[in-house]
């Protein structure tokens, strides 16, 4: 579909992926002045993340899997969008299991996620001539040498068949087909390469470093570091990667644009101030990593400060206490949904 369509006082906004930990986080934003499509099949994502977007009227939650095609005009809950008539202006695409331990459970989705699923998006921004967004990942680098901050134009080197292949391959086809789409047929497409992310509504048994470290605090219990004392990385809060993804989408950049903190912490100083703001009683110790673990790499973002003015300014402490708060308070209601259901089979 060729033609330009009329925008009403808000733009349709479609988010894949809505009801996941960063897609969750762009319907929060969009909400503010847009009309939001969320798509998820709740494979990774959860309800639970986008409960409090379902009281508004510009909201509309469609449980679909993106590996099949996605005809938006034929839900009639989105008939108050006027799709037909209007169509969707914007697509951010966050649909993929991106938490380690998903890589053994999800491998088969994620590659289709990344290739099928990507293929129906972009269809999508074709026929409705809208700006697509691609959420693509740092782990197309593959592993760092030593000091160096990985820039955009760095190729990468990965093991093509390897147990993170699932994903660091299908985020590496994702991004060719994103930009070969834009080259054939003229659509306006963006790449977002990100960083160690982290904040409110990761899950507390994610596989990922902050989120795990966490909740060994908050139990008390020893905080395993999977690999060596002088493991390190970067970590980008929530809201400094929501910021960093608006301006990219405004822009006339396609990318890929590097969103990610270039101050790097090693993994044991987590550890520290995570039990330090806790107050809690957790050692430390060390383990061999596991398979699907992998050294993560620092980011340049030289690329966004200059074509987005864009640059971090949550430090890890500030991002720490946000997230420590959050998830005391899940620990908690889960805790009290465990004892009223078991005294519920009790009684």
């Amino acid at each position: 579909m060729d033609e330009k369509r009329p925008i009403f006082k808000k733009k349709n906004v479609l988010v894949t992926g809505g009801a996941g930990f960063i897609g969750s986080h762009i319907c929060d934003e969009l909400i503010k002045t847009c009309k939001v499509i969320c798509v998820d099949n709740f494979s990774t994502g959860t309800i639970d993340n986008i409960s409090h977007l379902l009281q508004y009227p510009d909201f509309k939650f469609i449980k679909h899997d993106i590996t099949e095609p996605l005809n938006i005009e034929a839900f009639p809950e989105l008939d108050q969008f006027k799709v037909k008539f209007q169509g969707i202006q914007e697509i951010y695409n966050a649909a993929c299991p991106t938490s380690p331990r998903d890589y053994n459970t999800y491998p088969i989705e994620t590659l289709l996620a990344n290739s099928v699923g990507v293929k129906n998006v972009l269809d999508l921004a074709v026929y409705y001539q809208a700006t697509l967004l691609h959420l693509s990942t740092s782990a197309v680098y593959g592993e760092p040498n030593e000091g160096e901050a990985f820039p955009e134009e760095y190729w990468g080197f990965i093991d093509p068949i390897g147990p993170r292949s699932c994903y660091n391959e299908g985020k590496r086809f994702s991004e060719s087909l994103t930009e070969n789409y834009r080259r054939k047929y003229s659509i306006d497409t963006k790449i977002a390469r990100i960083f160690n992310t982290y904040g409110p509504r990761m899950k507390l048994t994610d596989g990922r470093l902050i989120p795990d470290f966490i909740n060994s605090a908050l139990d008390n219990s020893p905080i395993t570091i999977y690999g060596t004392p002088e493991l390190k990385s970067s970590f980008l809060y929530i809201s400094d990667l929501i910021e960093g993804l608006m301006k990219l989408m405004k822009s006339g950049e396609h990318g890929p644009i590097n969103i990610g903190d270039p101050q790097i912490i090693t993994y044991v100083d987590v550890a520290k101030k995570i039990i330090e703001m806790t107050n809690s009683t957790s050692s430390i110790q060390f383990e061999k990593p596991m398979e699907y673990n992998a050294r993560q790499g620092i980011p340049d973002i030289s690329a966004a400060k200059e074509k987005l003015s864009w640059f971090p300014v949550i430090d890890i402490e500030g991002g720490l206490a946000r997230t420590i708060d959050y998830m005391k308070g899940n620990k908690f209601v889960k805790r009290t949904s465990l004892y009223e259901e078991n005294t519920e089979e009790k009684t």
